[in-house]
């Protein structure tokens, strides 16, 4: 239950070993929708269809014997829409909420009928009782048709992809990696369009965020939303290095060894420990404790390494040095 009226109906997927085919997701997957029970009720996305007859079970639990008259389609990305033609098998009543966009792209992916769906646009409001649902359009957050809703009665953003982490729910994890993982490998270049929505995100009196992977967010929203600002900026959350070789070959483990005496550190991320994101070899992010900047790339077979300063370049094997 997130609130007394808002409940959750989502699924972990942890069979999963690749997410959306090349995405490493070791601690699995969780798709989320929520059900909003008023005098009119609100279904807030589907789930991927691998998981379909669990979330179909999920929801007939959760509304208790009650029909839904509404599911909102914030993304049509398959592993949140691609059961709702099941879901309007079971619930031929119920109307689809999406923004034009929605819908044009839903009828290129599912053959539904969409003769009583609802459009709405930017600013529009539905009204379900005592929650009032609020739109907000999120284009390229990260596909064109995304929108976020914000109950005002509860005070919840439901926001898509946004805010979300790899991950099931079940996992002992931080939130941080896994979700600053997922930010640059599925959100990551679109960092105008998440600016310009985290502005108008600015103008709510949010309490809960309700994302479609990964935790709900009660508490100390201020820092999710930080996060959110330094990535979609392009800024560095700390001072330091990131050296991403394209294979991790003896070279490279070499080269760690001889920044590693010189007080820097190194870690291994190919499963997403620290967050660098998914590559055929492993990424190997260093921190400088000393003066002088680090660069290092590979090139072809070769390993190059450069700082600042002249002096600690020459330190390097020749055979790994860049060109002055």
């Amino acid at each position: 239950m997130i609130t007394n009226d808002i409940l959750y109906l989502g699924v972990n997927d942890r069979d999963i070993d690749l997410f959306e085919g090349q995405y490493i997701v070791p601690e699995g997957i969780s798709y989320n929708s929520y059900l909003i029970m008023d005098e009119k009720t609100a279904v807030m996305d589907t789930v991927d269809q691998r998981k379909k007859e669990e979330y179909l079970t999920n929801l007939e639990n959760a509304l208790k014997g009650r029909c839904p008259d509404y599911l909102v389609v914030s993304h049509v990305e398959p592993d949140h829409a691609s059961s709702v033609a099941a879901f309007l098998d079971k619930y031929p009543s119920a109307q689809l909420v999406g923004n034009a966009k929605t819908f044009q792209m839903l009828s290129q992916f599912f053959d539904l009928n969409l003769e009583n769906a609802v459009t709405v646009k930017e600013g529009d409001v539905l009204s379900l009782g005592r929650h009032q649902l609020h739109f907000t359009m999120a284009p390229m957050v990260h596909w064109p048709e995304v929108m976020f809703t914000y109950d005002s009665y509860d005070k919840v953003l439901f926001s898509a992809d946004a805010f979300g982490k790899f991950g099931a729910l079940d996992a002992k994890e931080d939130w941080l990696c896994e979700a600053r993982r997922y930010y640059f490998n599925i959100v990551g270049k679109f960092g105008m369009p998440v600016q310009a929505v985290l502005k108008k995100a600015a103008a709510l009196d949010i309490r809960i965020i309700c994302p479609l992977h990964g935790p709900v967010l009660k508490e100390n929203l201020g820092y999710y939303l930080e996060k959110y600002q330094i990535w979609s900026s392009y800024q560095p959350e700390d001072e330091g290095v990131f050296i991403a070789p394209w294979q991790y070959c003896r070279r490279c483990q070499k080269a760690c060894g001889i920044f590693n005496g010189k007080g820097l550190q190194s870690r291994n991320s190919r499963s997403g420990k620290g967050g660098y994101g998914r590559s055929p070899g492993k990424c190997i992010p260093l921190q400088q404790n000393g003066s002088g900047r680090l660069l290092l790339q590979r090139r072809g077979d070769a390993l190059y390494g450069g700082f600042s300063s002249s002096p600690e370049r020459k330190k390097l094997p020749e055979q790994n040095r860049g060109p002055d």
